[in-house]
């Protein structure tokens, strides 16, 4: 049997982090993992983590399974941090995820589930895994213009043009906040026109939300998420804890399916029980605790959304000196765009035979396409990067 086996295409995320590690020079900058970064260059503990997983460790009494979609508590807390108000509880059904990844196959067999034929409608370009899984799952991927490599924001003319279509049943898979990997998002116009097309054409609306907290608030970020969800007649949301809570290798995820008919919801929840028990039965519960006991105690929550603000201001100041180095270095004001991205990642929109030059002749390290991991620079390191992108003639 095993010799029937494929070698299968290599990560060039992961490629790119053994790369960086063999790189003997002092000056390169990793600007290519997905994963927060202080000035340090450590991915810290947060406080109210650390607090929290004491509670956990002083009170908890057995290890037993909780259910096959996790503590309700983890989901009423994480939807109330999500939704808000939005959605009336009963309208959600949720279940807990191995992180943002699980709740994404786990939205995508529940389609394949309900509506075999649906096409998923992608940005172009999008997280990788989200291509990766629909494939490996057999779902047809359509994907529609995003990214605008001229100016670097969205090119919404074309991705209403390519929305448009779409056939009813079709699924349009939408980044909540913080796109990954351009680092470019709708505005609150944009996502009414966006949920105008959808109702139109009798389409379902998917979203992931993996970086509520890191681009303009909490419920800043959250806010397009609710408007979709308040908006529809029903809807996926796939969420992540890696990186508010920086439980990364906790697996924290959440995915909620969302109905404007309440009599809908026993159905959902019993459909998400059956797909968490068909892929790895119970999940993880560790991080979903540490998250709960997070946000149901007033002092961690509050020490919590302090230090996650600490964290989203520190990018954006790394992408304003950035943005200014670059002008000062080029005289112009073409790299502006990088102080209006929001989240960890921007898209330099240069090719991948520049990205390969920055590697070779200057140690930096980012993806291909030249996404690039602003939470990987700090301020010693920024005028390096700057320098090398004016050097390199981007």
């Amino acid at each position: 049997m095993f010799e029937n086996l494929k070698a299968q295409p290599a990560d060039k995320i992961l490629a790119l982090v053994q790369a960086y590690r063999e790189d003997p020079r002092d000056t390169k900058i990793d600007l290519g993992v997905g994963v927060y970064k202080n000035a340090d260059g450590v991915t810290p503990v947060m406080r109210a983590v650390k607090a929290a997983e004491k509670i956990v460790w002083e009170e908890q009494e057995s290890k037993a399974y909780v259910s096959l979609t996790g503590d309700p508590a983890y989901s009423d807390a994480m939807i109330k941090l999500i939704l808000g108000d939005a959605v009336a509880r009963e309208n959600v059904g949720a279940a807990a995820t191995p992180g943002g990844t699980g709740a994404c196959r786990q939205a995508f067999e529940l389609i394949q589930m309900a509506s075999p034929e649906a096409r998923v409608f992608v940005s172009n370009p999008t997280w990788p895994n989200h291509i990766s899984i629909l494939n490996y799952l057999g779902i047809e991927v359509a994907p529609y213009r995003y990214f605008d490599s001229e100016t670097r924001g969205v090119d919404f003319d074309g991705m209403i043009a390519d929305l448009g279509q779409a056939n009813a049943g079709d699924v349009v898979l939408l980044h909540g906040c913080c796109h990954n990997p351009t680092g470019a998002n709708l505005n609150l116009i944009q996502w009414q026109a966006v949920i105008d097309l959808i109702n139109e054409k009798n389409l379902v609306a998917m979203i992931d939300i993996a970086y509520q907290g890191f681009g303009d608030g909490l419920d800043e970020d959250a806010q397009a998420t609710r408007l979709v969800a308040s908006s529809v007649k029903e809807c996926l949301i796939a969420a992540s804890c890696s990186k508010n809570f920086g439980v990364y290798r906790e697996r924290t995820g959440l995915l909620m399916a969302v109905s404007n008919d309440a009599s809908q919801t026993a159905l959902n929840q019993a459909t998400l029980s059956f797909l968490n028990r068909q892929n790895y039965s119970f999940p993880p519960d560790h991080g979903a605790r540490v998250v709960t006991t997070i946000l149901n105690n007033p002092e961690l929550c509050a020490d919590w959304k302090a230090e996650l603000e600490e964290t989203r201001l520190s990018m954006l100041a790394l992408r304003q000196q950035l943005a200014d180095e670059l002008q000062r270095l080029s005289g112009s004001d073409r790299f502006g765009f990088l102080a209006q991205h929001r989240g960890m990642f921007s898209r330099l929109g240069t090719t991948p035979e520049m990205v390969e030059k920055l590697r070779a002749d200057h140690g930096i390290y980012m993806v291909g396409d030249s996404r690039m991991n602003i939470a990987g620079l700090n301020a010693k390191s920024v005028p390096i990067l700057a320098k090398a992108i004016i050097d390199s003639g981007i």
